[in-house]
């Protein structure tokens, strides 16, 4: 009988307890879709866009590469949403966007300019955006095109709140706008590519791009005064 008890309460003893679940299957898949998305930005700097095919990017992810279709519907719609991740308008110039939308009346030179300084320092830093402004720049593809004109949507409802001031003058804001984001971008490109100076500046070092920071400023206020000298 004590024997047949003691066998009972190693049988007893022995039962495994329930693990507590910490992840579930939606967070695994959360977590999958992130490491994908990633993966995206880890392709276009080893590979460069050309490289970006559902096999690469499952490898770098570590993943089968079904999942490109099973939790993203494809390819496209994958670096689609790397894409926005990535984009300047939504990311490094989020905080300046959102304060010019909350107070439009009181959008001004400092404002504007701060939306440009904010894009130059975006781009110094963020190597993923360089790759992808070569990729808009030499191929023809929708996902790029979407994500432009989305971008343009953007930039459009930021122009729309300062164009009155510049209304009945001879100041095409959006002119000035154009050349000093073109120019922008064509600095960042060509000092992060080759690192040769345009002009004689090189904005990797710190006074060159001090220099091309005071005068997007000048030319930014310069031209708010001039329009306003106009009313």
């Amino acid at each position: 009988m004590e024997k047949k008890k003691k066998s009972e309460d190693t049988e007893q003893v022995a039962v495994p307890k329930q693990r507590k679940v910490s992840s579930g299957p939606l967070r695994d898949k959360s977590r999958t879709m992130a490491r994908m998305v990633e993966a995206v930005g880890k392709v276009i700097q080893k590979k460069g866009y050309t490289g970006l095919t559902a096999p690469n990017i499952a490898l770098a992810a570590g993943v089968d590469k079904k999942l490109v279709w099973t939790y993203f519907g494809g390819i496209d719609n994958l670096i689609e949403v790397f894409l926005q991740s990535k984009d300047f308008l939504k990311t490094g110039a989020k905080p300046v966007i959102d304060d010019m939308l909350s107070n439009p009346n009181d959008v001004g030179a400092e404002e504007f300019n701060k939306l440009l300084q904010a894009q130059l320092t975006t781009l110094m830093k963020d190597r993923y955006l360089h790759k992808i402004i070569h990729w808009e720049l030499g191929e023809d593809k929708k996902v790029l095109r979407v994500m432009a004109e989305k971008r343009e949507e953007i930039g459009e409802g930021l122009l729309k709140l300062i164009d009155p001031q510049f209304t009945n003058t001879d100041v095409n804001i959006r002119a000035i706008a154009a050349l000093l984001l073109g120019g922008v971008y064509f600095l960042t490109l060509h000092a992060k590519n080759n690192g040769s100076t345009i002009c004689g500046i090189n904005i990797n070092e710190e006074q060159g791009r001090i220099e091309i920071e005071k005068t997007i400023q000048s030319i930014v206020y310069n031209s708010f005064e001039k329009a306003k000298s106009q009313k």
